[in-house]
């Protein structure tokens, strides 16, 4: 569903890539946004909380602010609220381009049986939204993409095969009749047919490519927002050192 730029978890690495080829971001630790607060996640569950009323603390213990270090984190506070967001909605996005794809196929060979798939393809979305939103609080990280992951594979990889699987044989007769009139429809040459199979399927790959496009753009230009967040905590832990250990991001370098 993420194939524009790649969400997964690097079995050489405790880290997550959010990357593709121009660019290269790693999550280090786990982040949960609240209405009135902040909260960074380190693998050991130490923490680092900032309030909207612009108290920081970490671990529970007050950490004393000037007016420019309180700016400064305010600052890069709001920009994690605006951002980190949207990759929750490129992931439901690419879940609707899933669904484009098999509505796409369904209707060019009349597949009836698709209600098993389409409550799958709704189940799958609750899963990614369930994954970043947990009780009223935004959650992403090394944590919540790992878990998301390994319950995607072992939960829905299977169902949707099976769900395939199953409306294509409760459609057979109709994919045949479908099929056997594409045939006569060339005037049984088996050239022309396979030629106009080929059109078919490129007429299908043309629109859920032009979705793809357009996921992609977006991943591209977040994955860009990433990479200014990134240096924006270099310049925050020199300015408020007991945030360092605390960053959510690193750029691998090539």
């Amino acid at each position: 569903m993420c194939a524009p730029v790649a969400m997964a978890h690097n079995d050489n690495s405790s880290s997550i890539s959010f990357s593709n080829d121009e660019c290269k971001v790693e999550f280090k630790n786990d982040v949960r946004i609240k209405p009135s607060e902040l909260e960074i996640f380190k693998a050991n569950n130490q923490r680092m909380t900032f309030t909207t009323q612009g108290e920081l603390s970490i671990n529970g213990e007050q950490v004393a602010l000037n007016s420019a270090q309180r700016q400064a984190l305010t600052n890069y506070t709001d920009n994690l609220r605006a951002q980190l967001p949207e990759v929750a909605n490129i992931a439901l996005d690419g879940v609707k381009i899933a669904g484009v794809a098999l509505e796409e196929v369904a209707n060019a060979f009349n597949i009836d049986g698709l209600d098993n798939i389409a409550t799958l393809m709704d189940d799958i979305q609750q899963k990614v939204e369930g994954t970043f939103y947990q009780q009223g609080t935004f959650v992403m990280g090394q944590q919540s993409f790992s878990q998301f992951g390994e319950n995607f594979e072992q939960q829905f990889e299977q169902q949707i095969e099976t769900a395939v699987e199953s409306a294509v044989m409760q459609s057979m007769g109709s994919i045949l009749v479908a099929l056997g009139s594409e045939l006569m429809g060339s005037g049984g040459d088996m050239q022309a047919f396979e030629e106009r199979m080929e059109n078919m399927g490129a007429q299908i790959e043309e629109k859920v490519e032009l979705h793809a496009k357009t996921l992609e753009k977006r991943a591209n230009s977040l994955c860009g927002d990433f990479v200014a967040i990134a240096q924006q905590e270099t310049q925050l832990t020199a300015q408020v050192p007991a945030l360092k250990g605390y960053e959510l991001f690193t750029i691998k370098q090539h």
